[in-house]
């Protein structure tokens, strides 16, 4: 069986389908497990669809923030070790 891949917010609208229906049959009826809607409802839970792109908008400036604290340290590493083999 081919491999879905659904995007953040999809998913999120499949989890809306679930309070209406059961959720065997959503899941029949978007050809995804059942598994796969339990994994999706423990990761967005009670999200809604804007709240799911704020969610990635923010994973994503957090990622950003992260490297540059990275190539900040390892700068302030490489100075360090100038001015010791310096004096």
């Amino acid at each position: 069986m081919k491999k879905k891949y659904y995007s953040d917010e999809p998913i999120v609208r499949i989890l809306r389908e679930t309070d209406q229906g059961t959720i065997a049959e959503v899941a029949r009826r978007h050809g995804v497990s059942e598994a796969s809607i339990y994994a999706w409802r423990k990761k967005f839970d009670r999200l809604a669809v804007d709240e799911v792109k704020r969610l990635k908008a923010l994973e994503s400036e957090n990622t950003r923030l992260r490297k540059l604290v990275v190539d900040q340290v390892l700068e302030i590493e490489v100075m360090q070790e100038i001015n010791r083999k310096k004096w």
